[in-house]
């Protein structure tokens, strides 16, 4: 990778639009795509005292002759930190449109809004296809990150568009729009402050001698704290209702990335109790692939969850004291897991010029309910096969799927196997609980 030399640098600041090309130059190589208008094109928030790159805030300063500049040091800091994200393209998390979601409010400390922007952007220019062909070369970026390079649009059944991004520039994003709204609350009480005090007030500048504004080297973004089970054993319908606890689960750190701000509070649906705050990706990817109220898709992203991060997805659904007593797993999460890993030999495959494939959609769903385990069945079946000869795999009573799930965590997460079991039954409830709507947005409302 190449570095520029900047000319006219003075005490290691350097002009917004020589910051563009460095902030280029510095993230060529970069998984994550760039644009050039990272500080002079909106949503750049140069001239209010600050500019997000990534989950970087750089502060401008003033410097003599009124032209607003920005420490390279910084510009520099954050390329390194972009550089470091890794991105697979093919881990997608949908950003939208859902309908019958309720309308998200604007939130006046938070001027990044980042899905709100995508959303007004794509619906007022009729589609990126339509869009790119208006306005060709038109930077399209958000916290320095050119979305538009890596945004994937899907169309089901011919109608249907929805919008899609990587998970790492999801959680990228997350984490830009929590550190802006820390910048913009700690500007807020520094100016609180210098009324009342009367000195200057903007963030992280100070006054030199000679009268030239300089960056201070102390930053106003306050760090994200890690969950330590602070909210273990609480029951969700009474936690959600306390005033202050989205802003309580805005300051800590996602519980299973622990990268990402948590931005909800995930909880057991059988048994009503609160798990631990998650980002929104975290939250995405946790959630069954719903279909029909008893009926789940057994996408790819299940490998995640029972295969490559298994050991920190089985202790996060054992926060909740209900599933780890029973040792077991919540009735969409257990047929998943059936589904994928129990009747995984059972799955036909076809030939094709790579090779052999699986055979179509593997799907799973189920009669009865958990809460009368006599009557539940599990059926793990093959959508859309390409020869129509494969339909129904198998079909697995749930106490037999719930004793093979236990087979299995203890082999796979010995640890996570030891803390559950029958002898950990404090505090639970006499009965179980209904499962919970959650109406939170489209598709969602299921689980």
């Amino acid at each position: 990778m190449s570095e520029r030399v900047m000319p006219g640098r003075a005490d290691g600041l350097i002009p917004l639009r020589a910051a563009d090309a460095l902030w280029v130059d510095l993230t060529a190589d970069s998984a994550v795509p760039t644009a050039s208008g990272a500080f002079t094109c909106s949503p750049a928030h140069a001239r209010v005292g600050y500019v997000l790159l990534g989950r970087h805030v750089v502060a401008t300063v003033r410097a003599s002759g009124g032209q607003l500049s920005v420490p390279e040091a910084e510009v520099r800091r954050a390329a390194t930190e972009l550089n470091a994200v890794g991105v697979d393209r093919q881990d997608l998390v949908r950003i939208g449109p859902f309908r019958g979601a309720p309308r998200q409010e604007c939130n006046e400390e938070t001027p990044l809004r980042w899905r709100q922007r995508i959303a007004r952007e794509l619906q007022e220019l009729g589609g990126p296809e339509r869009a790119a062909r208006r306005e060709v070369g038109r930077p399209y970026h958000l916290a320095g990150i050119d979305w538009r390079q890596i945004f994937v649009e899907q169309t089901r059944d011919g109608t249907q568009r929805t919008w899609w991004l990587p998970r790492a520039v999801v959680r990228l994003l997350d984490a830009a729009e929590h550190t802006e709204t820390q910048w913009v609350q700690a500007a807020r009480t520094r100016q609180a402050s210098a009324a009342v005090t009367g000195h200057p007030s903007h963030p992280r500048q100070a006054r030199a001698a000679d009268g030239r504004q300089t960056a201070s080297r102390e930053g106003p973004t306050a760090s994200l704290r890690p969950y330590n089970k602070e909210l273990e054993g609480q029951l969700y319908s009474v936690l959600s209702r306390k005033p202050g606890t989205s802003r309580r689960v805005a300051g800590w750190a996602c519980a299973v990335c622990r990268t990402a701000p948590a931005t909800v509070l995930d909880h057991c649906h059988e048994h009503g109790y609160v798990r631990a705050p998650l980002c929104q990706s975290c939250n995405t990817l946790e959630r069954p692939d719903h279909l029909y109220s008893n009926d789940i898709r057994v996408a790819n992203r299940y490998a995640r969850l029972f295969h490559t991060d298994t050991d920190d997805w089985l202790r996060h659904w054992h926060r909740c004291p209900g599933c780890r007593a029973r040792t077991t797993l919540p009735l969409p999460h257990l047929a998943a897991w059936t589904a994928h890993t129990a009747c995984r030999s059972l799955r036909p495959t076809h030939r094709s010029p790579r090779g052999r494939t699986p055979c179509g959609v593997l799907r799973v769903s189920w009669t009865g309910s958990q809460n009368a385990p006599r009557s539940c069945l599990l059926t793990v079946a093959v959508d859309i096969c390409p020869s129509g000869e494969h339909r129904v795999l198998a079909r697995v009573p749930y106490r037999e799927a719930a004793k093979r799930f236990r087979l299995w965590l203890a082999e796979t997460a010995p640890a996570v196997a030891a803390a559950a079991g029958p002898d950990r039954l404090d505090g639970l409830p006499a009965q179980f609980r209904p499962v919970i709507a959650d109406t939170s947005g489209k598709d969602l409302e299921l689980f």
